[in-house]
């Protein structure tokens, strides 16, 4: 037995080798995702559902959301706005609102079939569905309102790049994958249309390769005070940090 369908028959099945586990073994072996067969993840203090398919959570993005909620809490504000930007699973915003009950979070998700399950993964986390907001469309498109932050895990992977595992590309959604030339369409977007969305004081948060730093700090520049890249967990330059919009 390998060591997923040991993690499958331990956190699905409770131990018993059912005619389902069986099934879902083959589905291991198709090559779909050990996440997908057993339909959650462990993500921080939450269980992220993934039921309808949605990118799924890596451990670099635990690490810099976790980075980002220690900030939060550090600040001690009493009230904080914070929008997570292509949403998927829900996964950043629900763990926020898990850690730090003084905030309210907007989720942006393009896909709509993902809709239900980020809320889905805000109610089966004991979270206030009053403390959330959904939105569909285009990043800002139907976004009203200024946020203190914005924590993005966008579109990023350049296909150039050649590094993508093939059971990434065959089974995870195409359109929360790929970033255009050199990764960079939906970022250069984010960069340029989000501090009109930002408090005076907000920062956007935001996952890219760490080939993209160059260019983030480049594009950065012209719209916030601060720039900021930040290693994770492996010491990858995989997430920055950019402080006070120019407005």
């Amino acid at each position: 037995m390998t060591q997923d369908e040991q993690w499958l028959l331990k956190e699905k099945y409770d131990g018993q080798r059912t005619a389902s586990f069986l099934a879902d073994c083959d589905r291991l072996t198709s090559g779909e995702p050990l996440a997908y067969v057993i339909g959650h993840t462990p993500f921080l203090n939450t269980t992220i559902h993934l039921t309808s398919h949605p990118l799924i959570p890596r451990p670099e993005t635990e690490f810099w959301t976790e980075h980002v909620i220690k900030e939060i809490a550090d600040q001690g504000k009493v009230l904080v706005r914070m929008l997570d930007l292509c949403a998927g699973s829900g996964c950043i915003g629900v763990a926020v609102l898990k850690a730090l009950p003084q905030t309210r979070v907007g989720f942006v998700e393009i896909d709509t079939s993902h809709h239900p399950t980020i809320r889905k993964n805000i109610e089966e986390n004991d979270i206030a569905i009053s403390r959330t907001q959904i939105f569909g469309g285009s990043l800002f498109e139907n976004v009203a309102g200024t946020y203190d932050y914005i924590l993005t895990n966008p579109p990023y992977i350049d296909a150039h790049l050649n590094r993508t595992e093939e059971s990434v590309t065959a089974n995870e959604p195409a359109l929360a994958l790929w970033g255009g030339f050199h990764g960079m369409e939906v970022i250069s977007k984010i960069l340029e249309t989000s501090p009109q969305h930002l408090t005076e004081h907000g920062a956007l948060y935001i996952e890219h390769e760490p080939e993209q730093v160059e260019a983030i700090r480049e594009q950065g520049q012209r719209y916030f005070h601060e720039v900021e890249t930040f290693v994770d967990q492996f010491g990858v330059a995989r997430f920055t940090r950019l402080f006070r919009p120019l407005k």
